[in-house]
């Protein structure tokens, strides 16, 4: 056969039979499956880090719930229904929330939600006002109800928190739009966040600090006259995973020697923010 002749016109069919095979042989089965086929993407350029990240984060809301991730009942702010306005302003300074559950005798009795833009318009009043004349109508959910589901129901009805119940109706905790948001962006920075853009460390108080979770253990170690640093991790973050075997979520605490450290802000994938209280 001379070498003049054109080529046979089986090859194009040949490859475009191997795509449509490898279309349908190669699709995902489970979500496994999709998460390897996307960290592949990834491996071959069609995805940078941070794309794969917010995917994998879509994803695994998809399956989690809100008892997932949810600040725990005893560790909500609250405030009184009873409480005159002028006696909740410290508190309100102090922790800088946006909106805050109000309650009825005890924590398993929320309701109402104060937002804290309610108090402006009274800051410069002498009228008496309890907090149950100022707060709003709060949104309940299950425990057992899915993330993205949650998500699409806040942003529907456009509430930012909502309040956790359990079985018996009582409140079990709460979560907010930024949480579920966060699972999916990863940690999300605002002006009141509790510590320094120049460092790792802020100091609240002499025994109580927060602390960014990246901060190399050297110099923690260095800041605080520890010797916590071996070869297995490179930030108090990691000592932290390392300490308690699995990633921590928010609220979890680890108590070592003097030192107490309590995870504020986590995600799915790494803690960002700690508070570490000393001993004296």
């Amino acid at each position: 056969m001379s070498d003049d002749q054109p080529p046979s016109s089986s090859a194009p069919r040949k490859r475009w039979v191997e795509k449509i095979s490898h279309l349908f042989s190669g699709e995902p089965h489970d979500l496994d499956d999709l998460l390897g086929i996307l960290r592949e993407a990834r491996e071959n350029k069609l995805l940078d880090t941070d794309a794969l990240s917010m995917m994998e984060g879509v994803l695994q809301v998809s399956q989690m719930r809100v008892r997932d991730i949810m600040i725990p009942r005893v560790q909500m702010v609250v405030l009184p229904q009873e409480a005159e306005l002028e006696t909740i302003f410290p508190l309100v300074i102090e922790f800088c929330h946006s909106r805050y559950p109000v309650i009825d005798g005890d924590r398993s009795k929320v309701v109402g939600v104060l937002l804290a833009k309610d108090l402006l318009t009274h800051v410069l009043q002498n009228k008496t006002m309890t907090v149950k004349e100022l707060m709003r109508p709060v949104c309940f959910v299950p425990e057992s109800k899915r993330l993205n589901v949650l998500l699409q129901e806040l942003r529907t009805k456009g509430n930012h928190m909502a309040i956790v119940v359990d079985e018996y109706g009582q409140a079990a905790g709460l979560v907010t739009i930024e949480d579920v948001l966060e699972e999916i962006v990863g940690e999300i920075e605002d002006e009141h966040d509790d510590h320094d853009d120049e460092g790792y460390v802020f100091q609240r108080n002499a025994n109580e600090f927060v602390i960014k979770a990246l901060m190399p253990i050297d110099e923690f170690d260095e800041h605080f006259a520890t010797q916590l640093a071996t070869d297995e991790y490179d930030t108090i973050g990691g000592f932290l995973v390392n300490q308690l075997e699995h990633m921590p979520t928010k609220g979890e605490s680890l108590v070592v020697d003097k030192l107490r450290f309590e995870v504020i802000r986590a995600d799915n994938r790494r803690v960002h923010l700690l508070k570490l209280k000393i001993a004296s």
